[in-house]
């Protein structure tokens, strides 16, 4: 009977153990779980203004990439927003198109007091858009415009095949221009071909890039003296990946 009864203690506490254990594994995810997200400071005026724009450009490259590989950096917004309740120093203004697909501050890595971001379908600048940049760069200190427009754009679509519909038909107008570039093509000149939608998408940035300096006189002289830079890019629908154009 003693050794009956010392098997059952000892099985009693081999069970208690494994129990025990049990308990720790299931709590470990919890404690995961509340992990607090990594706090990311806003960037101070001091911090911008060391800044060039091929470290913003560098920046932007480097956040994207994480974007593409999935690993983003987890923010503390609540903490962000308090924090850059009395004043903003983004580091750059990017003009992008209005599709919910190209989350801007997502694509970079970036959060809030980050970026300042211009939106219309289709990416291009008018007077309103201009007047913004100029804001962002000469008031504020922004060191780089970014155009950024994307693959599979339905505003470069709407351009190609001449769609017309109340306001966005003079809208429309404004890409037209990058679609009337390539006259000599000899492919399919409609939004079906995955590779005139790609040039004039492309086309349309470059173009949007040199009517910012000709329309705005101060960038191009903020430009010239190298206290910005205007560049474009492209964003891959399929991949994540932003691709600068040269």
């Amino acid at each position: 009977m003693t050794g009956k009864r010392s098997s059952l203690i000892l099985l009693d506490a081999c069970l208690l153990c494994l129990l025990l254990s049990g308990c720790a594994q299931t709590q470990r995810p919890a404690i995961t779980a509340n992990a607090k997200p990594l706090v990311e400071r806003v960037l101070t005026k001091e911090e911008r203004d060391k800044l060039t724009p091929d470290d913003v450009i560098e920046s932007l490259k480097e956040g994207n990439q994480r974007f593409v590989s999935g690993t983003i950096t987890s923010r503390d917004h609540s903490k962000k927003v308090r924090e850059a309740a009395s004043g903003q120093y983004p580091k750059a203004i990017i003009l992008s198109c209005i599709d919910s697909r190209v989350p801007v501050e997502d694509v970079f890595d970036r959060g809030i007091g980050d970026l300042f971001v211009a939106r219309v379908a289709g990416n291009f600048e008018n007077t309103d858009i201009l007047g913004s940049m100029e804001f962002s760069c000469k008031l504020s200190g922004s060191k780089l415009i970014l155009v950024l427009g994307h693959e599979y754009c339905g505003a470069v679509k709407g351009a190609i095949d001449g769609v017309e519909l109340g306001n966005i038909t003079p809208m429309l107008e404004n890409i037209k221009p990058a679609v009337e570039h390539f006259i000599g093509y000899d492919g399919d000149k409609t939004s079906q071909n995955e590779e005139f939608v790609h040039m004039v998408a492309e086309q349309n940035v470059w173009m949007t890039i040199e009517n910012i300096r000709k329309n705005s006189p101060i960038l191009k002289e903020m430009e010239e003296n190298g206290e910005i830079k205007i560049v474009g890019g492209l964003y891959d629908m399929n991949t994540g990946q932003v691709s600068f154009l040269d």
